[in-house]
């Protein structure tokens, strides 16, 4: 089997936990409104790897990861589902940490073969990165073109079968930074127990000289980056609703 790869990152430090051997996926069905990897969302193309040759360039050079592991993005890795768990089956036979940036767009629990699929891919990953876009359905359909109500049972699934959750959640002004919103999301978090990090990304345009050579027009056009202190004020404010939350779950079982 091939997977169908855009690009690999040999030194990724924000990718997962330590030093990460990064694969990023071809293909991709969201289009929100800030994706800084266009050049991902086609499926086609790319270079052609296999699960094997993929290792055996991470096998080269294990001393460096010996903190790390690989990581699978994108684009949506979730998109070359088959691909990906061959290749992480056979990564945590080898002893590699695994580790997968997902939107989980293409989760759904009512296509048992699908599930299958998803069960099995959750039995070999020992770390998931969950971008959630948005927490209001009717804004994350305006800032990604795809539902979030399949994404939002993807987050509880993962905790239900016991593996490690990072937050991921780029934060936009008048988009994502609202309070409301953010603590509606920050409540909803503090509900899965095995929730191990929150990162709030200030929204940045580096991506926008990619719409340019693609001939693509920007959809943020004129949109300023986000100041460092407005990504951690939507921090507290998440994690203050995290907080309130297990406090109130604590207060249901006693």
């Amino acid at each position: 089997m091939v997977g169908h790869i855009h690009s690999i990152e040999t030194c990724g430090t924000v990718d997962g936990p330590g030093m990460r051997f990064v694969v990023f996926f071809k293909g991709c069905p969201m289009r929100c409104l800030y994706c800084h990897n266009p050049d991902t969302w086609d499926p086609a193309g790319g270079e052609e790897h296999t699960a094997e040759d993929l290792l055996e360039q991470f096998e080269s050079l294990r001393d460096f990861y010996a903190n790390g592991g690989i990581t699978a993005t994108g684009g949506e890795p979730l998109m070359q589902i088959d691909f990906l768990i061959e290749l992480f089956e056979k990564a945590k036979a080898k002893g590699i940490h695994t580790c997968l940036d997902t939107s989980g767009v293409t989760f759904h629990r009512d296509n048992p073969e699908l599930l299958a699929k998803f069960d099995r891919l959750m039995n070999c990953t020992d770390l998931v990165m969950l971008d959630i876009k948005h927490i209001n359905p009717e804004e994350h359909l305006k800032l990604c073109k795809q539902p979030n109500d399949n994404i939002l049972d993807f987050a509880k699934y993962i905790d239900e079968h016991e593996v490690d959750i990072w937050i991921r959640h780029v934060i936009v002004k008048d988009i994502t930074l609202v309070d409301s919103y953010l603590d509606e999301l920050g409540y909803f978090i503090g509900g899965l127990k095995h929730l191990k990090a929150l990162d709030c990304l200030p929204y940045h345009s580096m991506g926008v000289v990619k719409y340019k050579n693609l001939g693509i027009d920007y959809p943020l056009k004129g949109m300023k980056p986000l100041a460092k202190e407005d990504a951690i004020h939507a921090r507290e404010i998440i994690l203050a609703a995290a907080k309130r939350r297990r406090q109130d779950d604590a207060a249901k079982q006693s």
